[in-house]
């Protein structure tokens, strides 16, 4: 960071809306990339989320419930958009184990279009129907899956992280079979909003198929569509296309792990093919956050070694980036690469600083200064036994705080605006504990009750009013 950090304004400003500007760069890509798939046919379609706050940022706020179902329920495609959509082709380390059989099995790219500031921002489905990669899935989403990830994206998104959005979820009206809930349970289709639909597993099936040719068209399509910044003055090999990418994701990257530390989340499946070299987190299976500050809470119930514990994110994020580096070797020879994945960890310890101080709504005061406050803040995080949430709330601006953590963030100034927000005086904390996901489910599944997780949404997006703008991440051009 190196000098005082930005100052920030009590108020978040609203997303920017924007005409409607379809641009389907990745058909130029698409033959070997992906398959051209039929989206399933539905016995219904009941629209039961649509985020009114971002539709407009694409140019669809105009669409009534009528044709938005017809687009989003039944896939019919969008003007000047895919004719068919897109499931890609990818492989993985699913949890530390190579899979070369992966893709999109129960998702696919709908469309892409172009925000206000000019990015390319991609549609993709979750519970669309099976695929070519389905394998022995069925290619559907549980409506209790899909209420889970609005709530997930909604929280990140409050919480500074950079991080799809939930843009429509519609009910489907088939009985599904799961293992991990009572069944059968309902469906529903989700439709992802994102700055990209690329991860780190496309590039590892191209080189696993020495594909050298794709590989780099696959390269040239990531730096001219989600463009970064150069690397490093001095960085070895700086002008090879390889270099260039790897810098730019593991810079996403390491943005990406502190943001979940800074929100007490632990996402469950950091797997390669989980990995969107945007740098926006995705795909919210089995999620939690943190009850206490524990380095060895997981969220998978499968996880049994605790490889992606919440303690063990960032080295497990950074784990990924080798991977990518090991994809782009056919490009780039292996000290460059090296030289990149090395900016790992001080940019996870600079990036996990901003963005504690911004949520304890705290000026920076330089590296040394701000590294000794996160130090402080973990530690009194674990011997408070609050849960992160409160321990925020209750310091926000410096207040109420004693010991060396008080001493500390005494000595930096609170934001502008940090305590204006009425939000700060409360004492009924906004969550997304276990308990509230079950209750909220509960109105939905036994009553058809979706006025609490709307009320919900509005607490969340309340926190997000009163934290005010989050840090820009890292590894982008400015739109």
């Amino acid at each position: 960071m190196g000098g005082p950090g930005p100052t920030y304004a009590a108020m978040r400003p609203e997303p920017q809306a924007s005409p409607y500007t379809p641009d389907p760069r990745i058909a130029e890509i698409a033959d070997w990339l992906g398959n051209r798939v039929e989206a399933a046919r539905f016995p219904s379609h009941r629209l039961r989320w649509r985020d009114r706050r971002h539709d407009a940022t694409i140019g669809l706020d105009n669409l009534d419930d009528e044709a938005w179902l017809r687009h989003f329920g039944h896939f019919e495609p969008l003007p000047g958009n895919l004719p068919r959509p897109l499931a890609l082709r990818y492989h993985g380390h699913q949890f530390r184990v190579y899979n070369p059989q992966l893709g999109d099995g129960r998702g696919f790219l709908f469309a892409q279009m172009r925000d206000g500031a000019g990015r390319l921002m991609d549609l993709g489905t979750k519970g669309s129907g099976t695929t070519p990669w389905s394998r022995q899935g069925d290619g559907r989403l549980t409506l209790k899956g899909a209420m889970r990830e609005i709530l997930a994206t909604e929280m990140l998104e409050a919480l500074g992280a950079n991080t799809s959005k939930t843009l429509s979820v519609v009910e489907t009206g088939e009985e599904l079979e799961r293992g991990d809930e009572p069944s059968p349970t309902r469906s529903a289709v989700l439709t992802r909003l994102s700055h990209g639909h690329i991860r780190i597993g496309s590039f590892q099936r191209l080189m696993a198929l020495e594909e050298d040719a794709h590989l780099a068209a696959l390269v040239d399509y990531a730096l001219a569509q989600y463009p970064g910044p150069p690397p490093p003055e001095g960085a070895p090999d700086a002008g090879n296309p390889a270099i260039v990418l790897l810098h730019q994701v593991v810079a996403r990257m390491a943005d990406m792990a502190a943001s979940y530390v800074a929100s007490g989340f632990v996402h469950g499946v950091l797997n390669t093919d989980n990995m969107n070299i945007t740098g926006e987190s995705f795909d919210y299976g089995p999620w939690r956050w943190l009850p206490r500050w524990d380095a060895g809470f997981t969220a998978a119930y499968f996880d049994h070694s605790g490889l992606y514990a919440f303690g063990r994110q960032a080295e497990a994020i950074r784990w990924n980036c080798g991977q990518l580096a090991v994809a782009l070797r056919p490009m780039a020879e292996t000290a460059p690469l090296v030289a990149a994945l090395e900016r790992f960890e001080p940019l996870f310890q600079r990036r996990l600083a901003t963005r504690v101080l911004w949520r304890l709504g705290v000026e920076s005061l330089g590296d040394e200064a701000d590294a000794a406050l996160l130090h402080a803040t973990g530690k009194a995080l674990g011997e408070s036994g609050q849960r992160p949430d409160s321990f925020f709330h209750t310091h926000r601006g410096g207040r109420r705080a004693e010991g060396d953590f008080g001493d500390l963030v005494a000595r930096h100034a609170p934001l502008a605006g940090a305590l204006d927000h009425p939000l700060w005086d409360e004492d009924d904390i906004v969550t997304n504990h276990i308990d509230e996901v079950e209750r909220i489910w509960s109105a939905i599944d036994q009553r058809d009750d979706w006025q609490p997780l709307h009320d919900h949404v509005a607490r969340i997006r309340q926190l997000g009013q009163a934290l005010g703008p989050a840090p820009e991440p890292i590894g982008h051009l400015p739109g």
